[in-house]
């Protein structure tokens, strides 16, 4: 669905547009998910001729030590936050051609870990967020939209509207915020939060911040953003039902003519098995055949796994909760063991889920390899050797797993929601057409039943090798999100 911002786009641009992210992760320098890849990334793919983007984030104390020596102290402020005024030191860096402004207090940031306890984060991401804005006129950049993701920057469209818009440096911005997540919200306390933002009475409104009783502020932020974007079509489309909304399906209705999905891209140059230096053999569409078989003859040897070619090794690289499908194996997985098949699992969760694949390992351990940790190299790894890859989520605003898998060459079984239904196109043996296997009802049968059509197309080579070359041409690159990110940002600019 495209947004009905995109015919404001008049013929050229009248200047440069300045686009700040917000973000509380972004990779190279503090990662726990995808939104970090996203912030990271999407910056290098805009055309540098048109947006000038830059981004702002934490200085975490988990950020490499490399990057540390290189960021430059420009001044130290002081951000008043509710009763207190609190050190703000504001570091800049300039990495792959993209400047970064990192937002310096100890107190708040100084620790390994980007989230704890949620009342905690609640007062560090309000500080992130009053700071943000704070620091803008003490840097040489002055943006004419600020993109905030995900709710520990939502914040900052209200707090721009109630306590900055008297300053004339701050009244032409607009905002966009981006949900990655429409099930982390950041709700808490009425009065804990009035404590630390010191709004006005009238912004604790049910039409405003108010959320049952407490404070939501993705909620805030969605209601005085200019425009809202998630992370694909389908999703954007999922979050205004009562199934999908987490609550805020009324205001998404309400706000879906300044609503979109733009789908997320991987970074090629990092998921490319034609030059991926930790997997066993590179390979490309041509060689996939032999690449893809001395893959996955190794990975089966590191693991333990018996050295059977014919049975269909299937990969899992995940975070081993509800979210992702977890209670739908969980009910088949007794017959999966009795199948021609091998499991191959990556991933920290919940205790259920991380148990009930160390069970699977101790007993079948010549089939089932449970590694529960996190590991970027065994995760290429598995991209590489593995014939199939196991994404049933209950929901998903995008997912990057799948788009990787395709790109090795391992094809995707997947429940049609949110990205994983824009991105894996289901196989036809009728036409030859698709590019993966999906199920649509939330049901472990169905799960079975596509497993067990994706082992009977496995048997047929010809078919299998025609959906991997298939799956391997598609282009899921930022190049295409990144033009749809720079219409709406010239859109809302031109």
């Amino acid at each position: 669905m495209r947004p009905p911002l995109y015919a404001l786009i008049q013929e050229g641009v009248k200047h440069m547009t300045n686009v700040l992210l917000v973000s509380s992760e972004v990779v190279p320098f503090a990662k726990t998910g995808g939104l970090a890849d996203v912030v990271g990334t999407l910056p290098h793919a805009l055309d540098k001729s048109k947006i000038d983007a830059r981004i702002i984030m934490p200085k975490w104390g988990c950020i490499p030590q490399e990057y540390k020596d290189k960021m430059v102290l420009i001044k130290s402020i002081y951000v008043q936050l509710g009763w207190r005024s609190q050190y703000c030191g504001i570091l800049e860096l300039e990495e792959g051609g993209i400047t970064t402004y990192f937002i310096d207090n100890e107190y708040y940031f100084g620790a390994d870990h980007l989230y704890g306890y949620i009342h905690e984060d609640m007062e560090k991401f309000a500080f992130f967020c009053k700071a943000a804005l704070a620091i803008l006129p003490e840097v040489d950049f002055q943006p004419d939209i600020i993109h905030c993701n995900d709710w520990q920057a939502a914040a900052i469209p209200f707090l721009l509207k109630a306590q900055f818009m008297g300053d004339e440096y701050y009244q032409d911005i607009k905002t966009i915020v981006t949900i990655h997540n429409l099930r982390y919200q950041g709700v808490w306390d009425k009065k804990a939060l009035n404590d630390v933002f010191g709004l006005p009475a009238s912004y604790f409104a049910a039409d405003k911040l108010e959320y049952q009783g407490d404070v939501n502020v993705l909620k805030g932020g969605l209601v005085y953003a200019d425009y809202i974007t998630t992370v694909s079509p389908t999703y954007a489309e999922e979050i205004q039902t009562i199934y999908g909304g987490e609550g805020l399906d009324g205001l998404l209705r309400a706000k879906s003519g300044q609503l979109c999905g733009i789908l997320n891209g991987i970074s090629y140059d990092e998921y490319n098995p034609s030059k991926d230096e930790l997997i066993y053999q590179t390979y490309n569409r041509r060689d996939f055949a032999s690449g893809k078989r001395a893959n996955k003859r190794r990975l089966q040897e590191d693991l333990g796994l018996a050295q059977n070619e014919d049975a269909m090794l299937i990969g899992v690289v995940s975070r081993l909760v509800g979210q992702k499908g977890f209670d739908l194996i969980s009910q088949i997985i007794g017959e999966l063991s009795h199948w021609n098949i091998q499991l191959v699992v990556l991933g920290t969760g919940e205790d259920r889920y991380e148990n009930m694949f160390r069970w699977y390992n101790d007993h079948y351990g010549d089939k089932f390899s449970a590694n529960i940790k996190f590991d970027n190299t065994l995760a290429h790894r598995i991209y590489a050797a593995c014939d199939a890859f196991l994404m049933p989520s209950q929901f998903e605003p995008c997912g990057l797993s799948q788009i990787i898998s395709m790109k090795y060459g391992t094809l995707p079984i997947v429940r049609e929601t949110g990205g994983l239904k824009d991105t894996v196109e289901p196989y036809n043996e009728f036409t030859g057409e698709g590019t993966g296997f999906s199920f649509a009802p939330y049901m472990s049968g169905d799960l079975l039943s596509v497993m067990r059509y994706a082992c009977e197309v496995f048997a047929d080579k010809t078919a299998w090798n025609g959906i991997i070359r298939r799956a391997m041409a598609c282009d899921f690159s930022w190049e295409a999100s990144a033009k749809e990110y720079a219409a709406l940002y010239e859109g809302m600019n031109g």
